[in-house]
């Protein structure tokens, strides 16, 4: 492999840790931010902890927009103003509204990065690459849900104000990946959907010394001449990559990942342990899915995309039902965090791993932006709801209800594995693309 692709790649893939640290950091403060605000569960869930979902919402419908126009290397270098502004604000906040709003721009940099930085390493990556090098976005994502946990655990005892030191403490990274993201070239395949094809040239050359460069400007030319002014992915012949990139995002949340990483000490602390033991328990998940998405990364090139979703849908289906029934129970011990570590074991070997790989695959050069700004709106506004219920589900059915309800969401997503989702490992994105338009005509 290029070592400048692989370079390129992990300071783009660098969004995702920030992406993990600002989404998890806010489960080491979050009880006693309640308890600041004197906040009532609908108000800690919905505002407090929910702008920063809604934001990332946001982010994800409309990056595309700049991703597009901007390019996807000046996205990514906002993406990290963004979270720079988002953490010195978040941490020197005094009232509820005043963190919400700053939580909530760092969700706008969130939901951005899903569309941008996995579309540029698509880009520059050779096809027998591209599942390992788009998969150190989701790595970089599970690093910083670690260092998260870890951070919140080493800094829980620094005072009465630990939760600002716990929240603030992102611009550190925030600040020296802007400067990196600064370093990265522009992506040729955006350059030549913009027709700058000097510039596309220049960089094909150093990604692809070996291959002709003029043979991919002909293939996307190909691809262009194929379409129509100012089409969009919700025409009929791109109802299929449509389909696919709602239903792996639609089932990515009702596994309850994030209800399950935005209040992990809390659910442990449900379980019976205290809070000092949840929070460590909470840093044997991130191990635990920083490991499995490792293996996850190694293997997506190797077995494919639809058969590590095999492995997650019965991971998944076992470990949530097991939950279920130790809560329901009421199991002792250490039953739980084991379950737990199973459930995201099975998550981030599967999900976790293929799910920005497979939606910056499946949709066409000139409307990838748009299509992952898809893919990512359906999963953030899910993100953003299922963890914002959970505070009020757990009072009102309880946790073995909700846990339940979560496995038999996945044995939907089973089905749809079996039924519906082809494989896309090794196939060039422009014979990508033109395999999956021709499935519905």
């Amino acid at each position: 492999m290029n070592n400048k692709i692989l370079i390129w790649s992990i300071t783009a893939a660098l969004a995702g840790f920030l992406f993990g640290f600002d989404t998890v950091v806010i489960s080491g403060a979050e009880k006693k931010l309640q308890l600041l605000w004197h906040s009532s569960d609908m108000f800690h869930g919905v505002v407090v902890i929910g702008m920063a979902l809604w934001g990332t919402v946001v982010g994800a419908f409309f990056g595309g927009i700049p991703t597009n126009k901007l390019g996807r290397k000046n996205t990514l270098i906002w993406i990290g103003v963004l979270y720079t502004i988002s953490a010195i604000g978040s941490g020197f906040a005094n009232d509820p509204i005043t963190f919400a709003v700053f939580r909530f721009i760092g969700g706008l940099g969130v939901g951005a990065s899903t569309i941008a930085a996995p579309a540029y390493i698509s880009e520059i990556a050779p096809a027998k690459d591209r599942g390992k090098l788009v998969g150190l976005y989701q790595f970089n994502i599970v690093f910083g849900i670690l260092i998260a946990f870890l951070s919140n655990y080493l800094l829980n005892n620094v005072g009465e104000n630990a939760w600002r030191w716990m929240i603030g403490i992102e611009a550190f990274p925030a600040a020296i990946y802007t400067l990196f993201a600064i370093t990265i070239p522009k992506s040729p395949r955006w350059l030549l959907t913009k027709f700058r094809n000097s510039e596309a040239i220049g960089v094909l050359k150093i990604i692809s010394p070996d291959q002709d460069p003029e043979k991919l400007m002909l293939e996307i030319k190909e691809e262009m001449e194929n379409t129509v002014p100012n089409e969009n992915i919700f025409l009929k012949k791109y109802r299929f990559p449509l389909i696919l990139a709602f239903l792996i995002a639609f089932f990515n949340q009702l596994s309850g990942i994030n209800a399950l990483l935005y209040y992990a000490p809390r659910i442990f602390e449900e379980a019976g342990l205290g809070e000092s033991t949840a929070l460590l328990s909470s840093i044997g998940i991130g191990i635990t899915n920083m490991l499995f998405t490792l293996l996850g990364i190694i293997l997506i090139d190797r077995l494919g995309r639809k058969q590590l979703m095999y492995i997650c849908s019965f991971g998944y289906i076992i470990s949530l039902s097991l939950v279920s029934a130790a809560f329901f129970f009421s199991w002792e011990g250490s039953i739980v965090p084991v379950l737990l570590f199973m459930f995201i074991a099975s998550h981030a070997i599967g999900q976790g791993t293929v799910i920005w790989v497979f939606i910056s695959e499946i949709f066409p050069n000139h409307l990838r932006s748009s299509g992952q700004s898809f893919g990512s709106s359906i999963h953030w506004v899910l993100a953003a709801i299922v963890p914002s219920l959970v505070p009020i589900l757990f009072s009102a059915i309880g946790a073995s209800m909700v846990f339940l309800f979560f496995a038999i969401m996945m044995l939907l997503q089973l089905f749809f594995v079996i039924f519906m989702m082809p494989e896309t490992k090794g196939i060039a994105l422009e014979d990508l693309s033109k395999n999956l338009i021709k499935i519905i005509k």
